[in-house]
């Protein structure tokens, strides 16, 4: 069975519906990998971090996600100029999406901007079915974490293909339609600002 959940930003400035959500229509992974955690530390959300640094992530087709208020609060931030688009609110600064280009149609939610709102990730889609990039996590790689697992990728692409061609890229909550840009705002991090978060992260930081 799905429904249609809500999620929020910490403050409740930014508020958004996920409709069509179920275990069978979305992915829940935990990534580990250098740019997850680059970019909780340079937005200060470090405090989102589940254990061994890593993020917890419900990749949804772009079609479901839509906001209802705040959106003048959306601001997006690459940490470089081919890197993902990661959308946050900036009045909280809490992760709203990851994405890459309208082409490869997904958006990875942080799973606490569901237990912001009113219902746990757990009860929407249960627990994660597995981790990524467990090389970079901090204090050892959790189980299962490292390697290529093939039934992730499989699950994963199968997920990305089915919505692309069912028509769930739009409309997207972070490009335009007509023009395929980006609806918000974007800061793409310096070289060097880059390199400044590099000592932060696993999986051995030095802070």
């Amino acid at each position: 069975m799905s429904e249609s959940a809500t999620l929020q930003c910490s403050c409740g400035e930014v508020r958004g519906l996920v409709a069509n959500i179920a275990r069978r229509t979305v992915n829940r992974v935990v990534c580990y990998c250098a740019d997850c955690q680059a970019f909780l530390h340079q937005i200060g959300r470090t405090d989102l971090f589940v254990p061994h640094a890593g993020t917890d992530i419900v990749q949804v087709a772009p079609a479901t996600l839509s906001f209802l208020q705040g959106r003048q609060n959306i601001v997006g931030l690459r940490l470089s100029q081919k890197g993902l688009y990661r959308w946050y609110a900036r009045c909280c600064r809490m992760p709203l999406g990851n994405t890459v280009t309208p082409a490869i149609p997904f958006v990875g939610l942080v799973a606490q901007a569901f237990a912001s709102a009113t219902q746990d990730a757990n009860d929407l889609v249960g627990p994660p079915v597995g981790g990524i990039y467990g090389n970079f996590a901090v204090g050892g790689a959790p189980e299962g974490s490292t390697g290529f697992n093939p039934w992730l990728f499989a699950r994963a692409i199968g997920m990305v293909l089915g919505w692309r061609l069912r028509g769930k890229t739009w409309p997207h909550p972070f490009f335009d339609e007509a023009t395929r840009a980006p609806t918000y705002p974007v800061t793409i991090l310096t070289r060097s600002e880059r390199d400044a978060m590099r000592p932060l992260c696993g999986p051995h930081p030095l802070h």
